[in-house]
């Protein structure tokens, strides 16, 4: 029988030790997902840039929709076409065929002094996405300025059922009636819970210390909102109120909170440092979501 030594064996076991907590922590790390398939490395929401994501390896890639003339939906995210491509108007002024024409990479590409290849850099459909991409998980940002929210829904089942999506796309929009209209059309689309009601959860928190939440043990919800929020704290009084500038920003407590009454996935955004990143791993959040995913490839 081999007989180990005692510092041997020690150091043996100090191996064992790290390995086991680089795997555990590997394992607790939130993933990433790349904001507007990566805002700060390639054109946003353009085929170069979910290309570029998934490279560097995102989990997840997070687009933002509009309707367009002929209720197709198309990635864009400004309401007004000339902050980002060489042409004006908007977005909804324009069929979907007329927006593949444009260049979204031109005003990225007057910026950073690069060019881009125009196939991968127009104003695609996200039909063609879900398409191109049958294995990649998206988030739908709904960002449509001025669309019906019913046309829009049923634009938006029509599109799953067509390219059997419905299991891998979940939706988010700032816009309540947007996440209402699909909720009535098809009960059973993956949603992102309210923003409004994110945020009056959090804020009742982080600051009140109070938990609000709802028994809903039957099924995980979706949260997304800033990892940092700058907000303003209106306090009434009996003769009038005060107005004072806040910050809430996600903690252990907040996180324990949204999963008290059942379970919940938790999407923080706007971290794009590795202090962030640390604080969101710490706190316990399922994904941040980054504008850079080269940057957090490692």
């Amino acid at each position: 029988m081999a007989i180990i030594s005692t510092s041997k064996y020690v150091n043996f076991m100090a191996t064992l030790i790290i390995l086991f907590a680089s795997q555990t922590a590997f394992a607790l790390s939130p993933k990433i997902v790349a904001h507007r398939a990566g805002t700060a490395d390639a054109p946003e929401n353009t085929l170069y840039a979910i290309d570029l994501a998934i490279k560097n390896k995102s989990d997840a890639i997070w687009i933002t929709v509009q309707l367009s003339k002929d209720n197709q939906l198309v990635l864009y995210r400004p309401s007004k076409l000339n902050e980002l491509t060489d042409k004006k108007g908007k977005v909804s002024a324009y069929n979907a065929e007329q927006l593949n024409q444009i260049n979204a990479a031109y005003q990225f590409s007057q910026k950073h002094n690069q060019q881009f290849p125009l196939q991968k850099t127009t104003i695609s459909t996200l039909k063609t996405i879900l398409q191109e991409y049958p294995n990649t998980t998206f988030y739908v940002d709904l960002k449509s300025p001025d669309a019906d929210p019913n046309i829009q829904a049923e634009a938006i089942l029509n599109l799953l059922k067509e390219t059997n999506s419905v299991n891998r796309v979940r939706f988010y929009s700032t816009n309540d009636a947007f996440l209402n209209a699909l909720k009535t059309l098809e009960p059973k689309l993956q949603l992102f819970e309210s923003r409004d009601e994110t945020r009056t959860i959090l804020a009742n928190s982080v600051i009140s210390h109070q938990c609000p939440m709802e028994n809903h043990e039957s099924e995980t919800r979706w949260f997304g909102f800033e990892l940092h929020r700058k907000i303003e704290v209106v306090e009434k009084y009996t003769l009038g109120e005060a107005r004072s500038p806040a910050v809430i920003s996600w903690d252990k407590e907040a996180i324990d909170c949204f999963r008290k009454n059942g379970n919940a996935y938790i999407i923080v955004f706007g971290v794009n440092n590795e202090s962030d990143y640390q604080l969101a791993k710490e706190i316990g959040v399922d994904a941040v979501m980054v504008d850079s995913p080269k940057a957090f490839k490692k």
